[in-house]
């Protein structure tokens, strides 16, 4: 298939569901306050590939879970995920999103940063209603995580003695554990089996760690166009991310050191010699490769334990298009 289609088939089996949480997301929009009405919408109407609420979706259909609990939990989880785009584009000073113009570019760093709580508040709301102690603990568990996986990214820019093994501590962090909190609430919800919740939250943090692995390699040979965001915007932010570390680890003096100043430096003036350096010295195949063993990884944990239909089968179809798709 091509990624087109296969993109399109993992959406169409939960059609009516996704039409749903849409419909959750508007309604939980709602404020006194038009200012973050305004933000807020703007930010949720980018779209974007909106992967969290669908696995949220995947995963609770594949164990029979199909009601508006359901929904709810997957339009909850797309208000986490946004509170935090709107924070992190205050972090590293973002001015494009999604082909479009960040909140913080428009409004400001203080309204995004509140409006960001806003939603973020919002999502404990709807979880309140879900009425589950167990989803709860899985949840706010999640958020300490992706609060800490953020921090420590932070706290790593422009240092380029990061190692492989900090970086994956930071994706796993700051993107995967997401993936897994949608994956792991939605199997809980569904009451899957032990052996089904471990599978469905294993899946989900291999899937989040490939998709991770796989924007940090788009940085170097993706497009603007295509990417909605500025290409080596991570070179900019001085983050070490794997090609960087790679290159570094296994490039020539001349080309470490280059990499190295570039990370301390920051900015993309290097930009053109970095991308030349990291298909060089293959830590593009590597990142790739590594990015290709998590989504196996990922199938191999469902495989045996949920039941086949065809939301395990789109699961999986989202798994090999993470990892070939091009934005």
């Amino acid at each position: 298939m091509t990624n087109q289609t296969n993109k399109q088939s993992f959406y169409q089996v939960i059609a009516d569901d996704f039409a749903r949480v849409d419909d959750i997301i508007r309604h939980q929009l709602v404020s006194d306050v038009p200012l973050v009405e305004q933000i807020a919408e703007y930010i949720i109407s980018a779209g974007g590939k909106r992967l969290r609420p669908l696995l949220v979706l995947l995963a609770g259909n594949a164990l029979a879970k199909k009601d508006d609990d359901l929904c709810l939990l997957a339009g909850l989880i797309e208000f986490i995920h946004t509170s935090t785009l709107l924070h992190d584009d205050v972090v590293d000073a973002s001015g494009l999103r999604r082909g479009r113009s960040t909140a913080n570019a428009l409004w400001g760093n203080a309204p995004s940063v509140l409006v960001g709580d806003f939603l973020y508040t919002r999502a404990f709301e709807m979880l309140v209603k879900l009425d589950s102690m167990p989803l709860m603990q899985v949840i706010s568990h999640a958020t300490r995580i992706i609060a800490e996986g953020e921090v420590l990214q932070l706290s790593r820019v422009r240092d380029a003695n990061t190692t492989e093994e900090i970086y994956m501590q930071v994706i796993r962090g700051k993107t995967a554990m997401l993936f897994e909190a949608a994956t792991h609430s939605a199997a809980v919800l569904a009451k899957g089996t032990n052996e089904q919740c471990e599978a469905l939250r294993q899946f989900g943090d291999a899937l989040g760690i490939a998709f991770q692995l796989v924007d940090d390699l788009l940085d170097y040979k993706g497009s603007t166009a295509d990417l909605g965001k500025n290409v080596g915007d991570d070179l900019a932010e001085g983050k070490p991310t794997l090609p960087l570390i790679y290159a570094m680890r296994n490039g020539n003096t001349e080309q470490a050191t280059v990499v190295r100043k570039a990370i301390q430096k920051g900015g993309t003036d290097q930009l053109a010699l970095i991308n030349q350096i990291v298909q060089e010295t293959g830590a593009l195949d590597y990142t790739a490769h590594l990015a290709r063993d998590y989504a196996s990884k990922a199938i191999s944990y469902i495989e045996s334990v949920i039941p086949d239909s065809v939301y395990k089968s789109a699961l999986k179809d989202l798994t090999e298009f993470s990892v070939v798709r091009t934005y």
